[in-house]
């Protein structure tokens, strides 16, 4: 018997940060938006834990326990008295180290299967719980749709949406480390006072609508700065996508993949045809959201 479950990508369509906290971490207002490009994790009773990896740069996908899905499944089972002895499958399609959740999703993709291959029967509020303390990303992905996110974005409220959103991907040649991306934006709120982090009442209200025209006025990053910072080129392929048709373009979370919010389908191909003839990076995708969350298939 083996269970497979799918889990979408994010992109974050506002985050504000904080300043940093006592325990290094910085409380956000990070609205989540879950978009149709997904994981799909199988997991299979075996012998000992182990995990293994397909698809678009699969290779840079850590295959021991440091795993977000491998420690899914080790912390449930230190939950309930279980070994762990299961084979973690990820089936890769969302882009890794892009900024878009990827490592998040396949952390909440193993606890459902895990929970559901072994009948654990755990609380919707249990999980969200163990996600949490995997990562601040790992909750959203197991709910999907829309969300705020706040405290260090692993506490949801979730949102309403009242339309699909269409979206273009540009990954990027290479990564961005989250931790650094979140140094330099301390490094350049050096000596200013930082607000606290709120979400945008007119991004809550263009989510509930539906209207991407609003949401491109109202889509904010506050880490754009430091990823421009760490990664200048990113500068130019967001210059490509404003040219082509974008409503707005924007760094996804702390990079390096950037995301454009577009009105429709043939935006979005015209968008990601001036994208892919740019050089200026290295894939490009298109995808809408918002996409349900932690689904076993």
């Amino acid at each position: 018997m083996s269970v497979t479950v799918r889990v979408p990508a994010k992109v974050n369509v506002q985050l504000a940060v904080g300043a940093a906290r006592p325990d290094g971490f910085h409380d956000l207002a990070n609205v989540f938006l879950a978009v149709g490009l997904y994981d799909e994790v199988t997991v299979t009773p075996a012998d000992e834990l182990r995990v293994t990896c397909a698809g678009p740069d699969a290779a840079q996908v850590p295959l021991d326990r440091t795993n977000l899905a491998a420690r899914a499944a080790l912390a449930l089972a230190g939950r309930r008295g279980i070994e762990p002895a299961v084979h973690l499958h990820i089936a890769k399609d969302i882009p890794v180290a892009g900024g878009m959740a990827g490592g998040s999703a396949d952390g909440a993709g193993a606890l459902l299967a895990c929970d559901t291959l072994w009948g654990t029967d755990a609380s919707s509020a249990e999980l969200l719980d163990i996600c949490a303390e995997l990562g601040s990303d790992v909750p959203f992905g197991l709910v999907g749709g829309a969300a705020l996110g706040t405290g260090r974005g692993e506490k949801l409220t979730a949102l309403e949406v009242g339309g699909a959103f269409h979206w273009v991907f540009a990954m990027a040649d290479r990564g961005l480390s989250t931790p650094a991306v979140f140094q330099e934006f301390d490094r350049l709120a050096e000596g200013r006072a930082i607000p606290e982090p709120v979400a945008c009442p007119d991004l809550l209200d263009a989510l509930a609508k539906g209207d991407p025209d609003l949401l491109a006025a109202s889509i904010s990053n506050d880490l754009q700065p430091a990823a421009l910072s760490l990664f200048p080129e990113l500068a130019e392929t967001l210059a490509v996508g404003r040219g082509a048709g974008a409503l707005t373009a924007l760094v996804s979370g702390s990079g390096p993949t950037t995301a454009f919010l577009v009105r429709g389908p043939e935006p979005a191909e015209r968008v990601a045809q001036a994208l892919r003839a740019s050089g200026t990076c290295r894939t490009v995708r298109t995808a809408s959201g918002p996409a349900p969350g932690a689904t076993v298939l």
